[in-house]
Parts: structure tokens; sequence; C-alpha cells
């Protein structure tokens, strides 16, 4: 199994009677986790792909008994319904969410035994969404664990603005107050287990704790809404706020209907006539290999978005939904890491796949390409001749800091704003090169003369380039 959905137990997270085992969904930024006692367990916020909750139950002889949610998820689609349906565990969803499904209703001061020794108790924690509930786990003589879902995460909170702007200031002072609540109920040595936070746009902030866990007592010393006043915190968590992805519009809906499990089967394969028919015939057909392999050489009209990156959240974002999509890669192992990756976030099927290299791809038609370059060269190249200059970053980013006289289009409004770049041969650059490639091949798809700038936006200052803005 690839790093990007690692699910091993990280050090010190075996507590006894409490066994914590951390599922990690790196792309998305979040966290579910299985907690047993050897012989029976609960899992809280599984992602879609459940297999994985599936592989640790048979490996470690566990019983699930119950599955928990936080709330209902606004950044992946959830496998909390299945998961419960494969296991016949309980499926526990607040009460006060409209779900289209049965489940065994939680909330506030509820409190489930799991097993002989282990017990649950809800605790409402609004702020991230209206019904969030955070989930007390406790055990005989251990300290206890809280599972926090959206609500207190390491060094920061979930954000409060995905439910739209009517609600968020309302949400984001009911977040102040749910964390503080957690601070007056709990002692200090009570270990928190957030499911956002690393990584994933539904964290205000991606600051994380020294370490693989952080406990109540850490975050009263560090995390700004246990050291700020209301009014400070506040302010300071609105004005850091910034866009999020695009998809997940779609995931309340799809969450709140109750979802089944994915079909991870291989997608029918495509031979290169067909995948120039759907090239020309508007679809997306995206190439899985790195940025370094795309810009060498790829076929006419695919668009870049390599696995080692945050694949599905930009994927997701700029798609619009609906569109067929093919995936290319060298091997069937990329193509079934993608469908993995697109579950999680609703887009349950490609059209088709294929495998190979560009040259068959192509299917004998010339291959494209376009150079990369660092900001050095950029520098080198302005004081020659006159460039197109496209940044991508999002507005937090722009705002920071950007070349002087540079064109802003984040990444996610590009498909949109084409036509606003101005003519000319075009540098695109980003915060490190990833989200550059993606606007690159986007750009060669129009047929535009195009440079990826595959650097870090740290080194445009030392290289020479004048920046605006900070």
């Amino acid at each position: 199994m690839s790093a990007r959905t690692r699910q091993d137990a990280e050090p010190g997270l075996d507590t006894g009677l409490m066994r914590v085992v951390p599922l990690d969904t790196p792309s998305l930024g979040d966290r579910s986790y299985l907690i047993h006692d050897g012989e029976v367990g609960f899992a809280v916020d599984p992602q879609r792909d459940i297999d994985r909750v599936l592989a640790q139950l048979d490996g470690l002889g566990i019983r699930l008994l119950r599955v928990f949610e936080t709330h209902i998820h606004n950044d992946y689609v959830t496998g909390g319904f299945s998961l419960a349906r494969a296991t016949g565990a309980a499926y526990h969803v607040n009460a006060a969410d409209p779900v289209g499904f049965e489940r065994v209703p939680v909330e506030d001061g509820d409190v489930l035994e799991v097993g002989d020794a282990l017990r649950v108790r809800a605790v409402a924690t609004p702020g991230h969404t209206f019904t969030h509930l955070s989930y007390v786990a406790e055990a005989p003589g251990h300290s206890p664990l809280v599972f926090t879902g959206g609500s207190l995460l390491y060094g920061s909170t979930g954000r409060p603005d995905l439910l739209g702007p009517a609600h968020t200031q309302a949400l984001v002072r009911a977040q102040y107050a749910s964390a503080h609540r957690l601070a007056e109920l709990l002692p200090d040595e009570t270990r928190i287990y957030p499911t956002h936070g690393f990584g994933s746009f539904c964290s205000a902030t991606q600051a994380e704790a020294q370490g693989p866990i952080s406990t109540l007592g850490q975050e009263k010393r560090s995390n700004p809404v246990l050291t700020r006043d209301q009014r400070s915190y506040v302010e300071q968590l609105l004005s850091g706020l910034d866009a999020y992805p695009a998809y997940y519009a779609h995931m309340a809906a799809a969450n709140l209907g109750g979802p089944g499990a994915p079909d991870l089967s291989p997608p029918r394969r495509a031979e290169a006539g067909e995948l120039r028919r759907r090239i020309e015939a508007g679809e997306w057909v995206v190439d899985l290999r790195d940025r370094v392999a795309f810009a060498a050489g790829h076929v006419a009209g695919t668009l870049n978005f390599g696995l080692d990156g945050s694949f599905a959240t930009y994927l997701g974002w700029l798609i619009p939904w609906d569109t067929p999509l093919t995936l290319l890669a060298d091997s069937p192992g990329p193509i079934a890491e993608a469908q993995r990756e697109l579950v999680r976030i609703g887009l349950d099927r490609p059209a088709a796949a294929a495998t190979g290299d560009v040259a068959h791809w192509a299917g004998g038609a010339p291959a494209r390409s376009f150079p990369r370059a660092g900001f050095a060269e950029l520098a080198q190249v302005r004081h020659h001749r006159d460039v197109v200059v496209l940044d991508v970053r999002r507005q937090l980013e722009w705002l920071e800091g950007h070349i002087e006289g540079a064109t802003h289009i984040p990444l996610h409004e590009l498909p949109e704003r084409l036509a606003e770049i101005p003519e000319g041969e075009v540098w695109v650059h980003c915060r490190s090169g990833y989200r550059a490639s993606i606007a690159a091949s986007l750009l060669d798809a129009t047929g535009r003369r195009v440079v990826a700038v595959d650097d870090e936006f740290e080194r445009a200052d030392p290289a020479g380039l004048v920046l605006a803005g900070r």
C-alpha cells in the first residue's frame, strides 16, 4: 500500500484497553480511526474505501460494533454507511442530521458501550457544522481520548464557512465555545484525535502538533482558540480563510443519502483512436505521470494531474462535474491508485483508461512538450524579452507577495478565465511546481506557448525578481 493511503498505527497510540489505529488519507488531509481493546472496537469518520478498515479488522481479529460520524462531511464521501452494513455495526449519526437512511441516532450526552471495557460519550461541538459531535472514549484506569472531527484540531480548528456566508459568523463563535467546552470538560492529559488538520481545506489553518498526537493540555498552551479571547480568535480565523474546492458542494448531499461501497475494478481499456475522440469531444483525458515526464512528452490535449501531489483535490476542484474522465498511466498500479483517490470525492467510475507510453496513446500523432525552468531562468529571460508571468496561487498567497507585473489567476479559476491571459509566451508558476504543471497543461491543450516554472517561490526574490504586495 502506498504512503498516500497508509494505515499504520503511529508510535505511542497503544494505550492498553484503548488501542488507536489511525488511517491516514494524506491526499485529502484527513484521518480516520479504528479504536479497539483487542477483541471489539469502533470506527470514527471512515473514508469511502472501507477495504482499509476491513483489512485492519481482519488482521487484528477485531469485531466492529459501532461506527461514529462526527459530522456530515464536506470534503469527502463517507464510508460509514457501507462499513456498518458490511460489518453489522451500529451506524451513529447525529439525530438532528436529516439523513435519508436508517441509522442509530446519537445526541449530546449519550453514552454507548463498546464491549465490556470501552464506552463512548457524545459531546455537542458545533462550529464546523451546526450538528457537529465529538466523541470521548473512556476505559477503566485510562485517561480519556477525544475524537474531535472538525472541531478542535492540532493548533487550529475546523473552518466555519463551508455552509455558506450566512452562517459563518454564528458558526465561528460556536466553534470557539465548543473548544472551550472540551477544555473545561476533559482533563489536560486527554489525547486529541481530529479528522481534519493534516492538509484538508476543512481546516482553518494547517498547524499541527509536535509529534503524531496532541493532548488537551498542549492545545491549551498553543492553540489560538484556547489562548486568545473570542474577538481576536474570530478576527484571525476569518482573515485567514481562502477558497475551498468546488467539489465540496456535492459531498454533503452524497453523505446525507447514505453512499454505498465503491467499485474499484479496473476501467475499460481505451486505445489511441478512442482517446483522440474523447479529447476532441471535450472530455477530460488525464495523464497521471509526474510533471517532469509530462512536460517532456504527452498526447496533445491531455491534462496533467500527477499522483505525486494533491491529485484528487485539484482534479475534483477543476473538472466540470459529470464530465467523462479517462486516465492515462504507464502501468495499472497508478490507475488503481487514482481510482481509490477519486471515489473518496464521489468520482466513482472513469469512462476508460489506458496504460503504456505516449507513443502508444498518441497512435502515431506527434507528441507535445513544453520546457520547465526555475525562477533564476525567469529573471534572466525578463531582462531580454517580454513574457507573460502567470501566478496561479490562491488569493492569500498572492497578497503575501508576488512577482511585480505578474498576471494573477488562481488555478481553480483558470479554466473559465483562459481568455484573460495576455498574448505571448506564458511562464506559469505556483508555490512549488505542482499547480503550475496543471496550469501549464491546461494552457498547452489550447495551443499556447508555455513554460512551467518548477521551483519554490521562496527562490524568486534571491533570483532577482522584484516582489510586490509584502
